[in-house]
């Protein structure tokens, strides 16, 4: 073990953490009202930010404009670095799910890893777990059943 490798205290060697990001998009049903599309971004945020193994932040969009103090962000988008743990994107969709349904409305996330894009939205409990159970599948090597 060189110098540089992370312990615990006690000597131990912890493995390097791999994330993976995940990029979310909310689309209300009422989408043209950029003030509660940023209401339900900052709500939806917050309930993701209590799941274990997550770090969310407001996704950018690009470069800021000069003289701007931060990131320039898209209403709506976020982006959510999941720990490599087991189970961690199986509960960020199931998450998303529960939240889409305690909303009662027909608002969509669009959940996106690379170029692969998962829409949920109002679907019957079957065609939703089959979707969600392919995704999870792509990307974590395993079936969430």
């Amino acid at each position: 073990m060189s110098a540089m490798e992370p312990t615990n205290g006690s000597g131990e060697y912890l493995a390097p953490t791999a994330e993976l990001a995940v990029g979310l998009r909310l689309l209300p049903q009422d989408g043209d009202d950029p003030e509660t599309t940023e209401r339900l971004t900052r709500a939806l945020r917050r309930e993701l930010g209590e799941l274990r193994g997550t770090h969310v932040r407001p996704a950018p969009t690009g470069p800021p404009p000069p003289g701007a103090k931060g990131d320039a962000v898209t209403v709506g988008a976020m982006v959510v670095a999941l720990s490599a743990s087991g189970g961690v994107l199986t509960a960020l969709i199931e998450t998303l799910r529960d939240w889409l349904g305690r909303r009662g409305v027909r608002d969509r996330v669009v959940v996106s890893i690379g170029d692969d894009n998962l829409e949920l939205e109002h679907a019957t409990d079957a065609e939703r777990a089959a979707l969600v159970q392919e995704f999870i599948r792509r990307h974590s090597g395993s079936d969430p059943s």
